[in-house]
């Protein structure tokens, strides 16, 4: 098994409305597995499609297209079935689907309080989901181990002939220790070498940043389609964000970026877990909504009870949230003038914050960022809830796939792909 890398592949984030480009003295091979790779891209991100429509989508002649989606099939990739009403006089033009059913990635999750599993179906379909709770103090190496048991389980039900493609997991950067304070962790080397020892058989995984990896998903299936340059900021024990520019994630040196939660706010503010002070986290995570509205620590039951209480009016609720709301804008104002994005879209425990506080927000952004700047950017409150980050994994294990659809049987049939 290759060794799983950090970094996002070439292909994840590609505007997939045309097809891609000639390469200049490209084989016709080449140009072919790259057209094969736009028509299955396609009908993974927008479903069953008809011949016609990806001729016109894609740009290409529709004997092309023909050949295209027959070799796909010939795959065992996609089906192809005549539409259930015609919708004019002639020969109807066939409809071209995912083999949600045949083809899928493993994607997993590696939470502040949880972990969870999924099998998803090409197409982005969740075909199957287990999870698990995380005790305080897990470490992400030590989450593998039982990710693996629920990957064990979900393999069970399997069809088969079924074809796995890929894995992936995705980590939050911020945990909660065994004393119950907040720590710094992600994705590193030795996670990679966890799930390399674990999952020793099938294709691989590959791994990402919580919030780059929902961001993606946000993007491609979520409330920001179409919109190619966003920022989305994430919220759990933690704040990080996952920025989209041009159609593409922006990872940063080994995938280390969007720690917009350390962003020093307030200098004379409280201590941070990373070592600095007034960090933009200590002003709108889950702490400091539990803190204002005077309540104990507590995990996610107790942040969205307080989210419960501000919508139904509680005073004291409401001023922790508003309170919260208005750090919110402080720090998406700087990040507005910094990237100039879009839109922003606001996940985790951040979107009910946004949801209760929009007019807070809002207020803050048109007081503090530019023009320029403000005119023209939306805010958005996330779409996909607490399957982004899985969604958005099952994207990162499928580029591989998408990106090159005739090396597909390189991956492996199911009974040859079940982790040891």
């Amino acid at each position: 098994m290759a060794a799983p890398v950090r970094s996002r592949p070439s292909g994840v984030g590609r505007n997939p409305e045309f097809g891609l480009p000639s390469v200049p003295g490209a084989s016709q091979e080449e140009i072919r597995r790259q057209n094969l790779g736009a028509v299955l891209r396609y009908v993974h991100l927008h479903g069953p499609t008809s011949r016609a429509e990806l001729t016109s989508r894609l740009g290409l002649n529709r004997s092309t297209i023909g050949a295209l989606a027959m070799d796909l099939a010939a795959s065992g990739l996609v089906t192809e079935e005549a539409p259930t009403t015609a919708r004019r006089a002639g020969r109807p033009s066939l409809v071209v689907s995912p083999r949600s059913d045949r083809v899928y990635a493993h994607a997993l999750s590696i939470e502040a309080d949880r972990l969870r599993a999924a099998r998803v179906g090409l197409g982005g379909r969740i075909l199957d989901l287990r999870e698990a709770s995380r005790p305080g103090g897990m470490s992400g190496c030590e989450a593998v181990a039982p990710l693996a048991e629920l990957v064990r389980d979900m393999q069970r039900s399997v069809v088969p002939d079924a074809l796995l493609v890929g894995g992936a997991v995705a980590v939050t950067d911020t945990t909660r220790g065994r004393d119950g304070t907040i720590r710094i962790s992600g994705a590193d080397e030795a996670l990679n070498a966890a799930l390399e020892a674990e999952f020793v058989a099938g294709p691989g995984f590959v791994a990402g940043d919580m919030a780059d990896l929902a961001a993606l998903a946000e993007h491609v299936r979520g409330v920001a389609t179409g919109i190619n340059d966003l920022v989305y900021l994430h919220g759990d024990v933690g704040v990080s964000a996952g920025i989209i520019i041009g159609g593409r994630l922006m990872v940063g040196h080994r995938g280390h970026s969007g720690k917009v939660g350390h962003m020093v706010v307030n200098p004379d503010g409280l201590p941070c877990g990373c070592g600095s002070r007034g960090c933009w986290e200590t002003e709108i995570g889950e702490a400091a909504l539990l803190r204002h509205a005077g309540r104990q620590p507590g995990g996610p039951e107790v942040v969205a009870e307080v989210l419960r209480a501000a919508t139904d009016g509680e005073p004291a609720a409401l001023a922790a949230v508003e309170r919260v709301a208005d750090w919110l804008g402080f720090g998406v104002a700087n990040l507005v003038n910094v990237v100039n994005p879009d839109a922003v879209v606001f996940g985790g425990s951040l979107r009910e914050v946004y949801t209760i506080g929009a007019a807070t927000v809002r207020r803050r952004l048109d007081t503090m960022a530019l023009p320029a700047s403000r005119e023209h950017v939306r805010l958005l409150a996330a779409a996909l809830g607490r399957d982004a980050a899985l969604i958005g994994a099952a994207e990162l294990a499928f580029d591989k796939l998408l990106a090159d659809p005739l090396n597909v049987d390189v991956a492996g049939r199911v009974g040859t792909a079940d982790p040891a």
